[in-house]
Protein backbone atom coordinates (compact mmCIF):
# COMPACT_ATOMS: atom_id res chain seq x y z
CA UNK A 1 0.00 0.00 0.00
CA UNK A 2 1.54 3.50 -0.53
CA UNK A 3 2.66 5.27 2.24
CA UNK A 4 0.34 7.87 2.86
CA UNK A 5 2.35 10.87 3.04
CA UNK A 6 3.13 10.40 -1.12
CA UNK A 7 -0.54 9.68 -1.74
CA UNK A 8 -2.30 12.92 -3.85
CA UNK A 9 0.88 14.90 -2.72
CA UNK A 10 2.83 15.49 -5.92
CA UNK A 11 4.62 18.14 -6.88
CA UNK A 12 2.64 20.93 -8.54
CA UNK A 13 3.68 24.37 -9.70
CA UNK A 14 2.77 25.86 -6.54
CA UNK A 15 4.82 24.25 -4.47
CA UNK A 16 7.89 22.88 -6.89
CA UNK A 17 8.99 26.46 -8.99
CA UNK A 18 12.61 25.73 -10.54
CA UNK A 19 15.31 26.99 -8.24
CA UNK A 20 16.90 29.91 -10.06
CA UNK A 21 19.61 32.85 -8.00
CA UNK A 22 17.80 35.45 -10.64
CA UNK A 23 15.15 35.49 -8.26
CA UNK A 24 18.01 37.09 -5.63
CA UNK A 25 18.41 40.31 -7.75
CA UNK A 26 14.69 40.39 -8.09
CA UNK A 27 13.86 40.40 -4.42
CA UNK A 28 17.09 42.55 -3.56
CA UNK A 29 15.51 45.06 -5.75
CA UNK A 30 11.88 44.93 -3.32
CA UNK A 31 13.30 44.63 -0.35
CA UNK A 32 15.87 47.07 -0.45
CA UNK A 33 15.32 49.60 -3.54
CA UNK A 34 17.58 52.43 -2.42
CA UNK A 35 20.57 50.23 -1.00
CA UNK A 36 24.05 51.07 -2.20
CA UNK A 37 24.14 47.39 -4.94
CA UNK A 38 27.31 48.09 -6.69
CA UNK A 39 30.34 50.57 -5.87
CA UNK A 40 32.88 51.13 -9.22
CA UNK A 41 34.91 54.26 -8.78
CA UNK A 42 32.56 57.17 -8.69
CA UNK A 43 29.97 54.96 -9.81
CA UNK A 44 27.40 54.09 -7.24
CA UNK A 45 24.15 52.22 -8.03
CA UNK A 46 21.21 50.99 -6.16
CA UNK A 47 19.21 47.53 -6.29
CA UNK A 48 16.38 49.01 -8.15
CA UNK A 49 18.59 50.86 -10.65
CA UNK A 50 20.96 47.24 -10.64
CA UNK A 51 17.74 45.31 -11.42
CA UNK A 52 16.30 47.74 -13.85
CA UNK A 53 20.02 47.52 -15.56
CA UNK A 54 19.77 43.75 -16.05
CA UNK A 55 16.36 43.75 -17.33
CA UNK A 56 17.09 46.40 -19.79
CA UNK A 57 20.20 44.31 -20.68
CA UNK A 58 17.77 40.73 -21.28
CA UNK A 59 15.54 42.57 -23.62
CA UNK A 60 18.02 44.44 -25.59
CA UNK A 61 20.07 40.69 -25.93
CA UNK A 62 16.37 39.16 -27.00
CA UNK A 63 16.17 42.30 -29.35
CA UNK A 64 19.44 41.13 -30.56
CA UNK A 65 18.36 37.26 -31.23
CA UNK A 66 20.13 35.68 -28.22
CA UNK A 67 17.53 33.07 -27.19
CA UNK A 68 17.29 29.74 -24.69
CA UNK A 69 20.33 27.48 -25.29
CA UNK A 70 22.56 30.32 -26.66
CA UNK A 71 25.88 31.09 -24.78
CA UNK A 72 26.91 34.91 -24.26
CA UNK A 73 30.74 35.12 -23.61
CA UNK A 74 32.07 37.58 -21.73
CA UNK A 75 36.16 38.36 -21.36
CA UNK A 76 35.65 41.38 -18.83
CA UNK A 77 37.43 42.31 -15.66
CA UNK A 78 35.59 42.50 -12.32
CA UNK A 79 33.32 45.66 -13.30
CA UNK A 80 29.61 46.24 -12.71
CA UNK A 81 28.78 44.85 -16.44
CA UNK A 82 30.25 41.55 -15.60
CA UNK A 83 27.57 41.31 -12.58
CA UNK A 84 24.88 42.34 -14.44
CA UNK A 85 25.39 39.52 -17.16
CA UNK A 86 25.13 37.23 -14.21
CA UNK A 87 21.71 37.82 -14.37
CA UNK A 88 20.37 38.68 -17.93
CA UNK A 89 21.73 36.04 -20.11
CA UNK A 90 20.25 33.28 -17.63
CA UNK A 91 16.86 35.43 -17.44
CA UNK A 92 16.41 34.78 -21.53
CA UNK A 93 17.46 31.05 -20.36
CA UNK A 94 20.64 31.46 -22.09
CA UNK A 95 24.30 30.54 -20.74
CA UNK A 96 26.96 33.18 -19.46
CA UNK A 97 30.78 31.99 -20.46
CA UNK A 98 32.80 34.04 -18.17
CA UNK A 99 36.42 33.90 -19.87
CA UNK A 100 39.59 33.94 -18.18
CA UNK A 101 41.08 37.66 -18.76
CA UNK A 102 45.15 36.30 -18.72
CA UNK A 103 44.50 33.56 -21.65
CA UNK A 104 46.09 33.63 -24.88
CA UNK A 105 43.93 34.54 -28.15
CA UNK A 106 44.36 30.78 -29.33
CA UNK A 107 42.50 29.58 -25.71
CA UNK A 108 39.84 32.30 -26.70
CA UNK A 109 39.18 31.42 -30.16
CA UNK A 110 39.14 27.67 -29.29
CA UNK A 111 36.15 28.36 -26.14
CA UNK A 112 34.35 31.39 -28.09
CA UNK A 113 33.87 27.98 -30.63
CA UNK A 114 33.79 25.42 -28.58
CA UNK A 115 30.54 27.37 -26.68
CA UNK A 116 29.48 28.98 -29.59
CA UNK A 117 29.19 32.16 -28.75
CA UNK A 118 26.74 34.50 -30.47
CA UNK A 119 27.76 37.96 -28.54
CA UNK A 120 31.16 38.49 -26.87
CA UNK A 121 31.24 41.35 -24.52
CA UNK A 122 35.20 42.58 -24.31
CA UNK A 123 37.08 45.55 -22.52
CA UNK A 124 39.38 48.32 -24.07
CA UNK A 125 41.90 46.61 -22.02
CA UNK A 126 41.78 42.82 -23.72
CA UNK A 127 41.36 44.47 -27.42
CA UNK A 128 44.81 43.14 -28.77
CA UNK A 129 43.72 39.94 -27.65
CA UNK A 130 39.94 39.86 -28.00
CA UNK A 131 40.58 40.90 -31.81
CA UNK A 132 43.39 38.20 -32.78
CA UNK A 133 40.54 35.70 -30.95
CA UNK A 134 37.50 36.67 -32.86
CA UNK A 135 40.07 36.71 -35.94
CA UNK A 136 40.06 32.84 -35.83
CA UNK A 137 36.63 32.31 -35.59
CA UNK A 138 34.36 29.55 -37.33
CA UNK A 139 31.60 32.24 -36.82
CA UNK A 140 32.15 35.80 -35.55
CA UNK A 141 29.75 36.65 -32.40
CA UNK A 142 28.31 40.11 -32.06
CA UNK A 143 30.58 42.38 -30.01
CA UNK A 144 29.97 44.68 -27.56
CA UNK A 145 32.33 46.95 -26.34
CA UNK A 146 32.43 47.95 -22.09
CA UNK A 147 33.97 51.32 -22.30
CA UNK A 148 34.87 51.27 -18.21
CA UNK A 149 35.98 55.01 -17.26
CA UNK A 150 38.52 52.89 -14.65
CA UNK A 151 40.88 52.26 -17.66
CA UNK A 152 42.67 54.06 -19.84
CA UNK A 153 43.85 52.98 -23.46
CA UNK A 154 42.78 50.11 -25.98
CA UNK A 155 40.29 50.26 -28.73
CA UNK A 156 36.58 50.30 -29.09
CA UNK A 157 36.84 47.02 -31.38
CA UNK A 158 33.14 46.08 -31.36
CA UNK A 159 29.93 46.59 -33.39
CA UNK A 160 28.54 48.60 -30.03
CA UNK A 161 29.00 49.36 -26.98
CA UNK A 162 27.42 48.35 -23.82
CA UNK A 163 25.59 51.59 -22.73
CA UNK A 164 24.20 51.94 -26.30
CA UNK A 165 22.81 48.10 -25.98
CA UNK A 166 21.10 48.97 -23.08
CA UNK A 167 19.61 51.87 -24.48
CA UNK A 168 17.68 49.61 -26.76
CA UNK A 169 16.75 47.36 -24.07
CA UNK A 170 13.04 47.55 -22.21
CA UNK A 171 12.93 48.48 -17.85
CA UNK A 172 9.80 46.75 -18.24
CA UNK A 173 10.76 43.78 -19.43
CA UNK A 174 9.34 40.09 -17.98
CA UNK A 175 12.56 37.67 -17.42
CA UNK A 176 11.28 33.80 -17.61
CA UNK A 177 12.32 31.54 -15.08
CA UNK A 178 14.10 28.24 -16.39
CA UNK A 179 11.87 25.50 -17.24
CA UNK A 180 13.57 23.18 -15.22
CA UNK A 181 16.16 23.99 -12.37
CA UNK A 182 18.56 21.60 -14.14
CA UNK A 183 18.70 23.99 -17.31
CA UNK A 184 21.95 25.05 -18.03
CA UNK A 185 23.22 28.66 -16.62
CA UNK A 186 26.71 28.68 -17.01
CA UNK A 187 29.84 27.45 -19.09
CA UNK A 188 33.43 27.50 -17.33
CA UNK A 189 36.61 26.10 -18.85
CA UNK A 190 38.97 24.49 -16.96
CA UNK A 191 42.56 25.27 -16.97
CA UNK A 192 43.94 23.14 -19.91
CA UNK A 193 47.00 23.01 -18.86
CA UNK A 194 48.00 19.88 -20.77
CA UNK A 195 45.31 20.41 -23.51
CA UNK A 196 42.15 22.24 -24.72
CA UNK A 197 40.25 23.52 -21.26
CA UNK A 198 37.37 21.15 -20.87
CA UNK A 199 33.70 23.17 -20.74
CA UNK A 200 32.18 22.77 -17.50
CA UNK A 201 28.37 23.03 -17.52
CA UNK A 202 26.18 24.59 -14.28
CA UNK A 203 22.67 24.41 -13.66
CA UNK A 204 20.76 26.76 -12.36
CA UNK A 205 20.06 24.87 -9.14
CA UNK A 206 23.82 24.24 -8.40
CA UNK A 207 23.89 27.89 -8.81
CA UNK A 208 21.12 28.72 -6.45
CA UNK A 209 22.71 26.29 -3.64
CA UNK A 210 26.05 27.05 -3.85
CA UNK A 211 25.38 30.61 -3.45
CA UNK A 212 23.15 30.14 0.17
CA UNK A 213 25.76 27.45 0.93
CA UNK A 214 28.31 30.36 0.36
CA UNK A 215 25.83 32.72 2.24
CA UNK A 216 26.15 30.34 5.79
CA UNK A 217 29.26 28.86 5.14
CA UNK A 218 31.46 32.55 4.79
CA UNK A 219 28.78 34.08 7.41
CA UNK A 220 27.24 36.78 4.57
CA UNK A 221 24.96 38.60 6.90
CA UNK A 222 22.12 40.91 5.40
CA UNK A 223 23.90 43.83 3.52
CA UNK A 224 27.53 42.40 3.50
CA UNK A 225 30.13 44.95 1.59
CA UNK A 226 32.22 42.67 -0.41
CA UNK A 227 35.11 43.48 -2.52
CA UNK A 228 35.69 41.98 -5.68
CA UNK A 229 39.85 40.63 -5.50
CA UNK A 230 38.62 37.16 -6.56
CA UNK A 231 38.22 37.45 -10.41
CA UNK A 232 34.66 37.01 -11.52
CA UNK A 233 35.45 34.47 -14.23
CA UNK A 234 36.64 32.07 -12.05
CA UNK A 235 33.63 30.16 -11.44
CA UNK A 236 31.56 32.70 -11.37
CA UNK A 237 33.51 33.97 -8.82
CA UNK A 238 32.68 31.03 -6.82
CA UNK A 239 29.16 32.12 -6.69
CA UNK A 240 29.66 35.03 -5.13
CA UNK A 241 27.71 37.06 -7.90
CA UNK A 242 24.72 35.32 -6.27
CA UNK A 243 25.61 34.97 -2.89
CA UNK A 244 26.53 38.82 -2.23
CA UNK A 245 23.11 39.67 -3.74
CA UNK A 246 21.19 36.77 -2.00
CA UNK A 247 21.29 39.73 1.27
CA UNK A 248 21.09 42.25 -0.55
CA UNK A 249 25.07 43.07 -0.14
CA UNK A 250 27.08 46.00 -1.55
CA UNK A 251 29.28 44.30 -4.42
CA UNK A 252 32.48 46.74 -4.27
CA UNK A 253 34.42 46.17 -7.85
CA UNK A 254 38.14 46.25 -8.21
CA UNK A 255 39.50 45.75 -11.60
CA UNK A 256 43.25 44.49 -10.19
CA UNK A 257 43.46 43.25 -6.57
CA UNK A 258 46.26 45.47 -5.84
CA UNK A 259 47.61 45.98 -2.10
CA UNK A 260 46.90 49.84 -2.81
CA UNK A 261 43.44 49.61 -3.74
CA UNK A 262 42.24 46.93 -1.38
CA UNK A 263 43.61 48.48 1.71
CA UNK A 264 41.63 51.84 0.65
CA UNK A 265 38.32 49.62 -0.04
CA UNK A 266 38.90 48.38 3.19
CA UNK A 267 38.84 51.93 4.80
CA UNK A 268 36.74 53.76 2.57
CA UNK A 269 33.74 51.58 1.85
CA UNK A 270 33.73 49.12 4.99
CA UNK A 271 34.28 46.16 3.10
CA UNK A 272 33.45 43.18 5.51
CA UNK A 273 33.88 40.36 3.37
CA UNK A 274 36.59 39.20 0.11
CA UNK A 275 37.66 36.18 -1.24
CA UNK A 276 41.35 35.74 -2.73
CA UNK A 277 43.50 32.84 -3.47
CA UNK A 278 46.45 32.68 -0.94
CA UNK A 279 48.96 33.98 -3.22
CA UNK A 280 46.94 37.40 -2.97
CA UNK A 281 46.84 37.01 0.73
CA UNK A 282 50.24 36.85 1.00
CA UNK A 283 50.64 39.94 -1.18
CA UNK A 284 48.52 41.71 1.24
CA UNK A 285 50.39 40.82 4.29
CA UNK A 286 54.34 41.49 2.58
CA UNK A 287 52.94 44.95 1.77
CA UNK A 288 54.84 48.04 1.92
CA UNK A 289 53.94 49.72 5.50
CA UNK A 290 53.09 52.83 3.42
CA UNK A 291 49.89 51.33 1.26
CA UNK A 292 48.82 49.65 4.70
CA UNK A 293 45.28 51.51 5.77
CA UNK A 294 43.77 51.18 9.54
CA UNK A 295 40.28 49.76 9.41
CA UNK A 296 37.88 49.37 12.32
CA UNK A 297 35.43 46.87 10.91
CA UNK A 298 35.44 42.89 11.56
CA UNK A 299 36.77 41.76 7.96
CA UNK A 300 36.39 37.60 6.92
CA UNK A 301 38.69 36.91 4.08
CA UNK A 302 37.84 33.33 2.44
CA UNK A 303 40.60 31.66 0.86
CA UNK A 304 41.09 28.57 -1.65
CA UNK A 305 42.53 27.49 -4.92
CA UNK A 306 45.54 26.46 -3.08
CA UNK A 307 46.26 25.11 0.81
CA UNK A 308 47.20 28.17 2.84
CA UNK A 309 50.30 27.43 4.67
CA UNK A 310 49.04 27.99 8.19
CA UNK A 311 51.70 30.81 8.50
CA UNK A 312 49.35 32.86 6.14
CA UNK A 313 46.40 32.36 8.26
CA UNK A 314 48.45 33.71 11.05
CA UNK A 315 50.05 36.82 9.65
CA UNK A 316 46.67 37.58 8.21
CA UNK A 317 44.79 37.14 11.50
CA UNK A 318 47.60 39.46 13.50
CA UNK A 319 46.27 41.58 10.94
CA UNK A 320 42.33 41.58 12.27
CA UNK A 321 41.62 39.64 8.86
CA UNK A 322 39.55 36.48 9.41
CA UNK A 323 40.32 33.29 7.77
CA UNK A 324 37.97 30.96 6.54
CA UNK A 325 39.28 28.39 4.00
CA UNK A 326 37.70 26.97 1.07
CA UNK A 327 37.85 24.04 -1.10
CA UNK A 328 36.16 23.44 -4.79
CA UNK A 329 37.10 22.84 -8.36
CA UNK A 330 35.70 24.44 -11.53
CA UNK A 331 33.62 21.20 -11.56
CA UNK A 332 31.86 22.09 -8.06
CA UNK A 333 31.02 25.87 -8.19
CA UNK A 334 34.07 26.54 -6.62
CA UNK A 335 34.06 26.46 -2.65
CA UNK A 336 32.20 22.68 -2.19
CA UNK A 337 34.28 21.85 1.29
CA UNK A 338 34.79 24.06 4.24
CA UNK A 339 36.84 24.25 7.07
CA UNK A 340 34.31 25.25 9.76
CA UNK A 341 35.65 27.01 13.06
CA UNK A 342 35.65 24.63 16.00
CA UNK A 343 35.08 26.16 19.40
CA UNK A 344 37.85 24.45 21.01
CA UNK A 345 40.49 26.06 18.26
CA UNK A 346 39.98 29.48 20.28
CA UNK A 347 42.31 28.69 23.09
CA UNK A 348 44.93 26.69 20.95
CA UNK A 349 48.28 28.47 20.27
CA UNK A 350 48.55 30.62 17.25
CA UNK A 351 50.53 28.36 15.26
CA UNK A 352 48.27 25.49 16.05
CA UNK A 353 45.03 27.15 15.31
CA UNK A 354 46.23 27.82 12.02
CA UNK A 355 47.41 24.35 11.60
CA UNK A 356 43.88 23.47 12.48
CA UNK A 357 42.57 26.32 9.61
CA UNK A 358 44.30 24.95 7.30
CA UNK A 359 43.15 22.02 6.73
CA UNK A 360 40.39 21.51 3.83
CA UNK A 361 37.44 20.79 6.24
CA UNK A 362 34.36 19.03 5.56
CA UNK A 363 31.88 18.94 3.18
CA UNK A 364 29.51 22.31 2.46
CA UNK A 365 25.89 22.94 2.53
CA UNK A 366 25.32 21.63 -0.74
CA UNK A 367 27.85 18.54 -0.47
CA UNK A 368 25.57 15.55 0.21
CA UNK A 369 28.96 13.01 0.54
CA UNK A 370 32.64 13.34 0.90
CA UNK A 371 34.98 10.51 1.17
CA UNK A 372 38.87 9.88 1.04
CA UNK A 373 39.06 6.76 -1.03
CA UNK A 374 41.46 4.43 -2.99
CA UNK A 375 40.31 6.12 -6.41
CA UNK A 376 39.66 2.52 -8.41
CA UNK A 377 37.90 0.41 -5.32
CA UNK A 378 36.21 3.70 -3.83
CA UNK A 379 36.70 2.11 -0.70
CA UNK A 380 37.47 4.54 1.89
CA UNK A 381 40.93 5.24 3.54
CA UNK A 382 41.22 5.06 7.29
CA UNK A 383 40.20 8.20 9.27
CA UNK A 384 44.35 7.92 11.00
CA UNK A 385 45.32 11.38 9.37
CA UNK A 386 47.65 9.57 7.31
CA UNK A 387 46.39 6.98 4.46
CA UNK A 388 46.55 8.70 1.75
CA UNK A 389 43.69 8.41 -1.12
CA UNK A 390 41.97 10.60 -3.95
CA UNK A 391 39.20 13.22 -2.18
CA UNK A 392 35.28 12.24 -3.60
CA UNK A 393 32.00 14.58 -3.71
CA UNK A 394 28.90 14.31 -4.74
CA UNK A 395 26.61 16.86 -4.35
CA UNK A 396 23.87 19.89 -6.10
CA UNK A 397 27.28 21.85 -6.75
CA UNK A 398 28.32 19.24 -8.91
CA UNK A 399 29.06 19.99 -12.07
CA UNK A 400 26.18 18.89 -14.98
CA UNK A 401 29.19 17.28 -16.85
CA UNK A 402 31.99 18.60 -19.58
CA UNK A 403 30.55 19.59 -22.92
CA UNK A 404 30.43 17.48 -25.66
CA UNK A 405 32.97 15.66 -24.16
CA UNK A 406 30.91 12.52 -23.10
CA UNK A 407 34.14 9.91 -22.05
CA UNK A 408 35.93 12.71 -19.53
CA UNK A 409 31.96 13.22 -18.14
CA UNK A 410 32.03 9.68 -17.38
CA UNK A 411 35.45 9.17 -16.05
CA UNK A 412 34.73 12.03 -14.00
CA UNK A 413 31.98 10.37 -12.43
CA UNK A 414 32.64 6.94 -12.41
CA UNK A 415 31.32 4.96 -8.94
CA UNK A 416 28.62 7.76 -8.55
CA UNK A 417 31.23 10.27 -6.87
CA UNK A 418 33.01 12.97 -8.69
CA UNK A 419 36.95 12.61 -8.81
CA UNK A 420 38.46 15.34 -8.18
CA UNK A 421 42.22 14.43 -8.91
CA UNK A 422 43.29 15.58 -5.37
CA UNK A 423 44.94 13.65 -3.00
CA UNK A 424 44.59 13.65 0.57
CA UNK A 425 44.13 12.08 4.37
CA UNK A 426 40.55 11.68 6.68
CA UNK A 427 41.42 12.80 10.18
CA UNK A 428 39.48 11.65 13.01
CA UNK A 429 37.53 14.35 13.28
CA UNK A 430 36.42 14.24 9.60
CA UNK A 431 38.30 16.69 8.50
CA UNK A 432 39.99 16.28 5.11
CA UNK A 433 43.39 17.46 4.23
CA UNK A 434 44.31 17.78 0.57
CA UNK A 435 48.45 16.58 0.21
CA UNK A 436 49.02 17.09 -3.36
CA UNK A 437 47.17 17.22 -6.73
CA UNK A 438 47.72 13.53 -7.67
CA UNK A 439 50.25 15.06 -10.64
CA UNK A 440 51.64 16.57 -7.80
CA UNK A 441 52.73 13.91 -5.28
CA UNK A 442 56.44 13.25 -5.09
CA UNK A 443 57.29 9.86 -4.95
CA UNK A 444 61.10 9.04 -4.22
CA UNK A 445 62.46 5.57 -3.34
CA UNK A 446 58.80 4.54 -3.01
CA UNK A 447 57.85 6.87 -0.48
CA UNK A 448 55.20 9.47 -1.15
CA UNK A 449 56.23 13.22 -0.48
CA UNK A 450 53.42 16.11 -0.10
CA UNK A 451 54.53 19.47 -1.86
CA UNK A 452 52.17 20.83 0.23
CA UNK A 453 53.80 19.48 3.22
CA UNK A 454 57.18 20.81 1.88
CA UNK A 455 56.26 24.27 0.87
CA UNK A 456 54.26 24.89 4.24
CA UNK A 457 57.64 24.54 5.93
CA UNK A 458 59.51 26.56 3.68
CA UNK A 459 57.05 29.17 4.76
CA UNK A 460 57.67 28.76 8.18
CA UNK A 461 61.02 30.66 7.10
CA UNK A 462 60.79 34.52 7.89
CA UNK A 463 62.69 35.60 4.46
CA UNK A 464 60.63 33.15 2.15
CA UNK A 465 58.08 34.96 0.59
CA UNK A 466 56.98 32.62 -1.77
CA UNK A 467 57.75 29.01 -2.48
CA UNK A 468 56.78 26.14 -5.29
CA UNK A 469 57.74 22.59 -4.62
CA UNK A 470 57.71 19.98 -7.78
CA UNK A 471 59.49 17.07 -8.57
CA UNK A 472 62.94 16.79 -10.08
CA UNK A 473 64.64 13.59 -12.02
CA UNK A 474 66.55 11.65 -9.98
CA UNK A 475 68.89 8.63 -11.58
CA UNK A 476 69.13 6.99 -7.92
CA UNK A 477 65.70 8.13 -6.24
CA UNK A 478 63.41 8.79 -9.54
CA UNK A 479 62.03 11.66 -8.34
CA UNK A 480 63.40 14.14 -5.60
CA UNK A 481 62.05 17.58 -4.45
CA UNK A 482 63.09 20.88 -5.67
CA UNK A 483 62.16 23.94 -4.34
CA UNK A 484 61.62 27.09 -5.98
CA UNK A 485 61.85 30.29 -3.97
CA UNK A 486 61.22 33.92 -3.95
CA UNK A 487 62.67 35.94 -1.40
CA UNK A 488 61.11 39.17 0.40
CA UNK A 489 62.14 42.23 -0.60
CA UNK A 490 64.37 43.21 2.29
CA UNK A 491 65.13 40.13 3.96
CA UNK A 492 68.40 39.19 4.72
CA UNK A 493 70.21 37.09 2.49
CA UNK A 494 69.06 33.14 1.82
CA UNK A 495 71.48 30.74 0.97
CA UNK A 496 70.54 27.01 -0.37
CA UNK A 497 72.40 25.52 2.66
CA UNK A 498 69.93 27.87 5.32
CA UNK A 499 66.83 26.66 3.47
CA UNK A 500 68.21 22.92 3.70
CA UNK A 501 69.25 23.66 7.28
CA UNK A 502 65.61 25.41 7.98
CA UNK A 503 63.89 21.95 6.55
CA UNK A 504 66.07 19.55 8.08
CA UNK A 505 64.38 21.18 11.20
CA UNK A 506 60.57 20.76 10.19
CA UNK A 507 61.06 17.54 7.85
CA UNK A 508 61.79 14.06 7.48
CA UNK A 509 65.35 13.52 5.68
CA UNK A 510 63.97 12.43 2.44
CA UNK A 511 61.23 15.42 2.37
CA UNK A 512 64.07 17.79 2.27
CA UNK A 513 64.53 19.59 -1.21
CA UNK A 514 67.35 18.46 -3.13
CA UNK A 515 67.46 20.86 -5.16
CA UNK A 516 66.98 24.99 -4.10
CA UNK A 517 66.43 27.39 -7.09
CA UNK A 518 66.02 31.16 -5.95
CA UNK A 519 63.69 33.46 -8.68
CA UNK A 520 62.09 37.13 -8.89
CA UNK A 521 59.01 35.21 -9.23
CA UNK A 522 57.03 32.47 -9.35
CA UNK A 523 54.53 31.86 -12.49
CA UNK A 524 51.12 32.03 -11.78
CA UNK A 525 47.68 31.61 -13.20
CA UNK A 526 44.86 34.27 -13.13
CA UNK A 527 43.88 33.36 -9.71
CA UNK A 528 46.96 32.91 -7.89
CA UNK A 529 47.28 29.04 -8.47
CA UNK A 530 50.88 28.55 -8.98
CA UNK A 531 51.85 27.00 -12.36
CA UNK A 532 53.75 23.43 -11.15
CA UNK A 533 53.96 22.43 -14.84
CA UNK A 534 55.67 25.50 -15.55
CA UNK A 535 58.23 24.75 -13.23
CA UNK A 536 58.41 21.06 -14.33
CA UNK A 537 59.22 21.80 -17.48
CA UNK A 538 61.94 24.12 -16.88
CA UNK A 539 63.58 21.16 -14.58
CA UNK A 540 62.97 19.19 -17.96
CA UNK A 541 64.31 21.69 -19.89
Amino acid sequence: MENMFEQDLDPVEANSPALTPITFVQRAALAHPKRTAVIHGDIRRTWQETYQRCLKLASALRKLGVKKGDTVAALLPNIPEMLELHFAVPMLGAVLNAQNTRLDAKTMTFMLNHGKASVFFTDREYCERAREALAGCDAKPKVIDVDDPQFEGGELIGDMTYEALLQTGDASFEWTPPAHEHQSIALNYTSGTTGNPKGVVYHHRGAFLSALSNVVGFGLPDGAVYLWTLPMFHCNGWCYPWAVTAVAGTHVCLRQPHPRPVFEALEQHGVTHFCAAPIVLNMLINAPAELKRPFGQQVTAATGGAAPPAATIEAMEAMGIKVVHLYGLTETYGPSVVCDFQDEWHYLPSKQKAQKMSRQGIPSLTMSDMRVADPVTLEPVARDGQSIGEVLVRGNSVMKGYLNNPDETRKAFAGGWFHTGDLGVWHPDGYVEIKDRSKDIIISGGENISTLEVESALYNHPAVLEAAVVAAPDEHWGEVPCAFITIKQGADALSEEDVIAHCRDHLAGFKIPKRIVFTPELPKTSTGKLQKHVLRAQLAG
